[in-house]
């Protein structure tokens, strides 16, 4: 194994400065050191050098990083903390893998289903229809499910919303500005399908062609996360070749983002750093590009809040703000908070309850301190944790995403319910 060796070598980037002491979330809330990314650093080395023999207790502190990388913004010596972290996690799950119930169901299903869009597509039609069968308040009613897990876990929208988006579409709106390949996703797919298609339109109405190719998998990150890196790599390897001959591969979840432009470092090849150059953001897309189709009028006071993969992760800081000003009627709500964890971190609200819970009630007392109607964020966990913990507050307070707002009017008065039969054309 060269896990340990690749992360001893990478631990001594850090000078134990302790300036990421404050962006941390969990130091922020917990005020131990052993929970902070200096102090995380510590315990990485002494993995590597094979001096930790009380493996539970060292893995608690690493399992409690959200791994949001805000201290990678805030370290002065360059520490690549994401990958750090995720060399350890890899190390410690070969060598002392978790034996608990939840560890191993957890592994499994990353593995075996989300890691599989058919699979996994089975799974929501399911869960769709024990929603309709009255199940999902069933089994919240018996305990059978963590009474927290509600808000936290969306209903699954209508198969209409979860369909496949594959193919080549429509010419866009004017001149061909380039073509792009978009990322779907996994849980953009089953659960916030409608903004993929949203997104599908806003870069046709902005003039890119547009193509969603059937060959794309599951992007990884959450099998990174988990420690999972083997099973993440044929993943990454089948979307580098998904994507060939494409102009940008744009994506609009900043989780899958940040994982898609890290298949240079997980892969070693140049095709897949070729493949990572050429990923974007949706709106570093737009922001790049240039907006060609004005925004339709949105008279409400709107704060952003960008996820911590977008701005810490890919390093995606003004360009959603930027484009949202030019929202007509819309009034930019800052806050400082905004590149702040909203505690969401993939499933990481689902398995460190207390600690994502915290976090996520911090980030709300800030966003209702601006008065804004609507929040926007590019990432789906951050919208169904910040949704969830809105309700929680019982503030009327509307999640968005920010391509949400970005529809020209034509687009925006129909719903942006694309006709995907009268879209797609035949492919070339």
């Amino acid at each position: 194994m060269t896990h340990g060796v690749d992360a001893y070598a990478r631990t001594l980037d850090c000078v134990h400065c302790g300036l990421c002491l404050e962006s941390c979330p969990t130091y922020g809330v917990l005020g131990v050191e052993t929970d902070s990314p200096r102090g995380r650093i510590y315990l990485m080395r002494a993995i590597a050098e094979q001096r930790v023999e009380d493996v539970p207790t060292v893995r608690q502190h690493i399992d409690q990083c959200l791994g949001c990388r805000a201290c990678e913004t805030a370290c002065p010596s360059g520490v690549r903390y994401g990958h750090l972290l995720e060399l350890v996690r890899t190390e410690l799950a070969e060598r002392a893998p978790q034996r608990g119930f939840a560890a191993r169901l957890t592994r499994f299903l990353l593995a075996h289903v989300v890691a599989h869009q058919g699979r996994l597509r089975t799974l929501f039609s399911a869960m769709r229809l024990a929603e309709r069968l009255g199940l999902r308040r069933l089994a919240f009613a018996l305990r059978i499910l963590p009474k927290r897990m509600d808000g936290l876990v969306p209903r699954v929208p209508p198969a209409a919303e979860r369909g496949s988006l594959a193919g080549r579409y429509r010419p866009p709106t004017g001149a061909v500005r380039a073509t792009v390949g978009l990322f779907t996703g996994c849980v953009m797919e089953q659960v916030f399908g409608r903004i993929n298609r949203v997104t599908l339109e806003l870069l046709l109405h902005n003039g890119f062609e547009v193509v969603v190719p059937a060959e794309q998998a599951c992007c990884g990150a959450l099998l990174l996360h988990d420690g999972q890196a083997g099973r993440a790599r044929p993943l990454a390897e089948r979307n580098v070749r998904a994507f060939a001959g494409v102009d940008f591969v744009v994506n609009n979840s900043a989780g899958c983002g940040a994982a898609l432009r890290d298949y240079g470092s997980l892969l070693g090849t140049d095709a897949a750093r070729d493949f990572a150059t050429r990923c974007r953001d949706v709106t570093e897309l737009l922001a790049e590009q240039g907006m060609r189709a004005a925004p339709a009028p949105f008279p409400h006071r709107v704060a952003y809040d960008a996820p911590c993969h977008l701005c810490h992760g890919q390093g995606v800081h003004r360009q959603p703000a930027e484009l949202l000003r030019q929202v007509p009627g819309l009034e930019l709500a800052e806050h400082p908070t905004s590149e702040d964890c909203c505690g969401s971190a993939g499933i990481y609200n689902l398995l460190q309850p207390e600690l994502a819970g915290e976090i996520g009630r911090r980030k709300i007392r800030a966003l209702l301190e601006t008065g804004a109607s609507h929040v926007a964020t590019g990432n789906p966990g951050c919208m169904m944790q910040i949704r969830a913990h809105l309700a929680d507050a019982r503030a009327a307070v509307e999640v968005v995403h920010p391509v949400e707002l970005l529809l020209p009017p034509a687009a925006a008065d129909r719903g942006s319910t694309i006709d995907l039969a009268a879209a797609r054309v035949e492919p070339r």
